[in-house]
């Protein structure tokens, strides 16, 4: 498979290079500085480009793949950035007629407790530090819902996304947060790069939301 991966020098962008590139698919690495992914493998071809100031180069890059992964995050400060960043990768996708797989955030997934509360709307739940991503997550799926031309699927993280091993052991749920045994939801960034790539080799429809964490989906979506 060709994927064009938009963000790739970034922590999911890089486990889902890494991943990719294990399974022996090309390759072509989108970020302002990605000289240095070449390293990488003879699988991976870097492509420098902006995607703010240069959506019609991103579209004409994108063009002979199969397929688009978006795992863009804008650095702190630039939150807002989020949205017209997906909406780049979104039309790149439309225009080359290949499907987009777009990294989320956990923002609008329902705690596990049955409350009813979102992670962004559940009091004291979130730090005031990751408020500012956490609200342009909620813009980002509020682009993709109104988003009916592209193919595009959203995997979004659990509560706590960080460095740790990859265990290959995971579990895929709709809009509640997955947890494990203790009710912990988190995930590593290389079982998320993984479980991206799961999703890009097994692909079943779009327009679809999804979450994936260590331990077990959460009754109300067990069924689903």
């Amino acid at each position: 498979m060709k994927i064009i991966l938009f963000g790739a020098t970034g922590d999911v962008g890089s486990a889902a290079l890494k991943a990719a590139v294990s399974r022996g698919h090309h390759v072509t690495a989108v970020a302002r500085h990605p000289q240095a992914l070449a390293a990488i493998s003879p699988k991976v071809t870097p492509l420098a480009l902006d995607l703010l100031k240069d959506p019609d180069a991103v579209a004409a890059a994108a063009k002979g793949h199969d397929l688009v992964i978006s795992a863009l995050r804008p650095p702190a400060g630039h939150e807002a950035d989020l949205v017209p960043l997906t909406r780049t990768a979104l039309a790149a996708a439309r225009q080359a007629g290949i499907p987009v797989l777009v990294t989320g955030g956990a923002a609008t997934l329902k705690l596990a407790d049955g409350s009813g509360h979102t992670v962004l709307t559940a009091p004291g739940f979130l730090p005031d530090g990751v408020r500012p991503i956490a609200e342009a997550c909620a813009a980002q799926d509020a682009l993709l819902d109104a988003e009916i031309e592209s193919q595009w699927t959203c995997l979004r993280p659990p509560a706590m996304l960080s460095e740790g091993p990859q265990t290959g052991s995971y579990c895929f749920g709709t809009d509640t947060l997955v947890t494990d045994a203790e009710g912990n939801s988190q995930i590593s960034f290389a079982d998320f790069g993984a479980a991206l790539l799961d999703l890009a080799e097994a692909p079943n429809g779009s327009h679809r939301k999804l979450t994936v964490a260590w331990g077990v989906p959460a009754p109300a979506m067990a069924a689903g």
